[in-house]
């Protein structure tokens, strides 16, 4: 077995552009949102989609072509300034247009959730490699916590998936050599404790 070819596909798969997609999948069919009309639930999607994964991936695009980055997949520390700073902005252009629809509140709050994220580790970035695959998916655990509390739906089989889904990502990104053990432990630590605080306070 290729262990290197599932661990990178598995870097691919819960990339942190992919996470909030899979993220508004959930909402869109497992919570209250999925009695909004077709159109109002294309609109939030094609929103998140967007800001999310289509400008991000735009402006990784610009970079590269400008030699500001060596790789798609951002590994090098002293890369990653441009990239955060741009998908920190964008998460906050898509919370401010999800801020338009009062009944978004709550995506607003995963994407002002997000951007904390970014910020956090833009800021740990300069002093330190942090996994943004492990912070990405630590948010998305702490999300899906959330909402079992507050019972906006039932995601306990979600969470269980995300739980294994984020241990078989740390497991992938040691086995390539992206991390050690306590750059994955602080990435999901801090993108858990960042979006949990984000959520209930921003």
């Amino acid at each position: 077995m290729n262990y290197r070819k599932i661990s990178q596909g598995l870097s691919w798969a819960l990339h942190p552009f992919l996470l909030p997609l899979y993220v508004m999948a959930l909402l869109l069919t497992m919570t209250t949102f999925v009695r909004y009309p077709l159109d109002v639930k294309l609109y939030l999607l094609w929103v998140v989609v967007l800001y999310a994964l289509v400008i991000p991936l735009l402006v990784l695009a610009l970079l590269r072509s400008l030699g500001r980055l060596s790789d798609w997949r951002v590994d090098r520390r002293e890369e990653r300034t441009l990239p955060l700073v741009a998908g920190l902005c964008c998460y906050l252009l898509c919370a401010y247009t999800l801020s338009r629809i009062p009944a978004a509140d709550f995506l607003r709050k995963f994407m002002l959730a997000a951007a904390c994220c970014e910020g956090m580790c833009l800021v740990v970035s300069h002093y330190w490699k942090i996994s943004l695959h492990l912070t990405g998916m630590g948010a998305v655990v702490a999300l899906l916590v959330l909402m079992n509390v507050a019972g906006v739906g039932n995601m306990m089989v979600p969470l269980s998936v995300a739980i294994l889904c984020a241990g078989a990502l740390a497991s992938a990104r040691l086995y390539l050599g992206s991390h050690n053990g306590w750059q994955v432990l602080a990435g999901f630590a801090g993108g858990f404790c960042i979006a949990t605080l984000a959520v209930l306070f921003l």
